[in-house]
C-alpha cells in the first residue's frame, strides 16, 4: 500500500511540473503584444489610405494643364 502511495505521489509530482512548463519564455511577447502591434498596423492602414488618395490627386494636379479662369 506505501509503494502504491508513493508511485502516486511521484506521478502527481511530475504532472505538476509538467503543467508548470508550458513552454511560454519571458522573451516570447504575449497576447497583449500581439494586440498591440495589431492595433498599431490597423492605425497605420487607415493612416495610409486618405494619404494615398491625396498623393495621386497632388500628382493628378501637377500632370494636368491649369484651367483658365474668366474676370468678370
Amino acid at each position: 500500500m506505501r509503494a502504491l502511495i508513493n508511485t502516486l505521489i511521484a506521478n502527481v509530482a511530475m504532472t505538476a511540473t509538467a503543467f508548470a512548463a508550458n513552454g511560454a519564455q519571458g522573451d516570447e511577447p504575449g497576447i497583449l503584444a500581439w494586440g498591440f502591434m495589431v492595433l498599431c498596423a490597423v492605425i497605420l492602414a487607415g493612416q495610409l489610405i486618405p494619404a494615398a488618395m491625396m498623393a495621386i490627386g497632388v500628382v493628378k494636379g501637377l500632370a494636368t494643364a491649369p484651367k483658365e479662369t474668366r474676370n468678370n
